[in-house]
């Protein structure tokens, strides 16, 4: 059983890698980002919900409809967003255990926004789980680093997400308090 769950584990990472320095085939293309910003939201959303029937979240979306669409490989930047959002509700759901807490007293949110900023287009990913601690901060886009529990992150997601967004030629920051939650802010370019 042990052999099995290693080697599946090991598999995981193993393809992580592969993601990580295969120079992606896609071709950048007219996408509409908030469309696709919504579509994997609702994905992360239930596949969440499929691995645990209890867990619930309100998701609020405040999405600029005057971007119109942007060139980008939609797939790579429908990775980055599922990943952000996995964290996000996987955070608030850490929090809703681990202080079991009702969910009167703590609802689990994740709000996510998009924004045009003269030539660049902002997507802030935001939840009101715990926060990232600050002594770990400068380590999260670094290829395995994970604060997940053994077996269940590879860390390979954020730095792959950091690595995708410098390929469009964007940038990707984060802010966190301790105890309150984290945001992650997305800038890609309109010309590209």
């Amino acid at each position: 059983e042990k052999i099995n769950h290693h080697g599946k584990r090991a598999d995981v990472i193993v393809k992580g890698m592969l993601q990580h320095s295969r120079a992606s085939p896609g071709k950048k293309e007219p996408t509409d980002i908030n469309a696709l910003a919504d579509e994997y939201l609702r994905l992360s959303y239930h596949g969440m919900r499929a691995k645990d029937k209890n867990f619930n979240a309100e998701i609020k979306t405040d999405f600029d409809e005057s971007i119109g669409k942007i060139n980008i490989i939609p797939q790579d930047i429908g990775r980055v967003l599922l990943n952000l959002f996995n964290n996000a509700f996987y955070a608030t759901n850490e929090k809703l255990n681990a202080e079991s807490l009702t969910q009167n007293e703590y609802k689990p949110t994740v709000i996510v926004t998009t924004k045009k900023i003269s030539n660049a287009v902002e997507i802030k990913v935001s939840d009101n789980g715990n926060g990232i601690p600050q002594n770990i901060i400068d380590k999260i886009f670094q290829p395995f680093f994970t604060t997940k529990p053994t077996g269940e992150g590879t860390g390979l997601g954020l730095s792959l997400s950091y690595d995708t967004i410098k390929a469009h030629g964007g940038e990707i920051k984060v802010e966190t308090k301790e105890g309150e939650g984290t945001e992650f802010i997305i800038s890609l370019p309109l010309e590209a």
